[in-house]
């Protein structure tokens, strides 16, 4: 099927999103180091929350308001742009809590593997959800304009991350993908990212899987 919007970027972030619940996943599972410490000094956990409250973000305050607005009379639709909200917020409760599970002397191994598995059911559901239902709608009711002052917030709510956010959220991505990203970008932002960012991003311990050998 093929969108009448770009959304490139849209799908990337879920596939980011998808890469690092993995990785978050293996780290709280380690048997050789206290996941705790492994997961609360891990580069990648920082990187995972802050790309996720951005692109969250970004859908909550530019996103489903333009949705809102466009759907006015029709209350299923509706409907669906409440699930979604409702979904991210039951999120952040979740990450709060695997903050506070990592930072507590007391609580073990199982209580963060337990937190760390609803984090994955959770978000997982919200991204199958959003691509099943939210997208398709997405791609019928907004307008041009409309999808790239979304893409104007997310990226601005990004800000001075981007150095390390853009390699994140290309990392594993199709050529295609990355061709497509990149080309609206001013030259000297695309050369940054080949140059300096990509080549610093390569370079980080995102997951200490280097005290873990």
């Amino acid at each position: 099927m093929t969108n009448r919007l770009d959304m490139t970027a849209m799908y990337a972030m879920h596939d980011a999103v998808r890469r690092e619940l993995r990785h978050i996943a293996k780290a709280a599972a380690t048997i050789d180091d206290d996941p705790r410490r492994v997961l609360s000094t891990a580069a990648g956990w920082e990187l995972f929350k802050k790309a996720l409250h951005v692109h969250h973000t970004a859908e909550d305050d530019a996103l489903w308001p333009a949705m809102r607005g466009a759907l006015a009379d029709r209350p299923d639709d509706l409907a669906l742009l409440e699930a979604m909200e409702a979904e991210h917020a039951a999120i952040d409760p979740v990450i709060a809590a695997i903050d506070a599970a990592l930072a507590d002397r007391e609580s073990g191994r199982e209580r963060l593997g337990d937190l760390t598995d609803a984090l994955a059911t959770g978000l997982s559901g919200h991204l199958e959800h959003e691509e099943d239902e939210a997208l398709p709608l997405i791609d019928a009711t907004l307008t041009e304009e409309q999808w790239r002052h979304f893409g104007q917030v997310h990226g601005s709510l990004i800000g001075p991350d981007v150095p390390r956010i853009l390699p994140w959220l290309l990392d594993g991505a199709s050529t295609e993908a990355v061709a497509t990203m990149l080309a609206p970008l001013p030259e000297p932002v695309r050369i940054a990212y080949q140059d300096e960012w990509r080549p610093a991003y390569a370079a980080l311990d995102r997951w200490n899987a280097n005290s873990m050998t």
